[in-house]
């Protein structure tokens, strides 16, 4: 008599192999899933402070030049007494603005060129994102008119 083994069924090998392979399966699935949410959260978040940004420079373009003479790169406070460094956005909770201006001259270094004429003003929005500080920051030339 020959010792026979039933070829029916399912081991218990077969059984954990499919197991570990369907495992794995899914987990490259949810870790998928997982980075396409985190990268679109993280561009809407870049985006609100895009947009930020955009509205802060326009505010300042629609300022007077006047408001921005005998400011330079070492100013942080503006003519009415307003912090330029690190300040919250209002109505953006989690966004922080920083206004810098540096003068033409202190760009050029050149001392044929006049101060106070042309001004580079670059605004840096913040924000955190996964324990890290992330920014935005656009910039702007604002020229005094004759």
């Amino acid at each position: 008599m020959k010792n026979m083994r039933s070829q029916k069924g399912y081991t218990g090998i077969d059984i954990a192999i499919s197991v570990i392979v369907i495992f794995i399966f899914v987990s490259l699935i949810a870790m998928l899933i997982y980075n396409f949410n985190s990268s679109a959260d993280e561009l809407k978040i870049k985006s609100d402070a895009t947009y930020i940004a955009v509205n802060e420079i326009e505010k300042i373009k629609s300022q007077d030049f006047s408001e921005f003479l005998g400011m330079d790169k070492t100013t942080t406070v503006d003519k009415q007494g307003n912090s330029l460094v690190n300040q919250p956005v209002e109505g953006n909770e989690g966004f922080y603005r920083t206004i810098t201006i540096v003068d033409y001259k202190d760009v050029n270094e050149d001392a044929e060129v006049i101060k106070d004429i042309v001004k580079k003003v670059t605004v840096k929005i913040s924000y955190m994102y996964k324990g890290q500080e992330r920014s935005v920051e656009l910039s702007t030339i604002l020229s005094k008119e004759n």
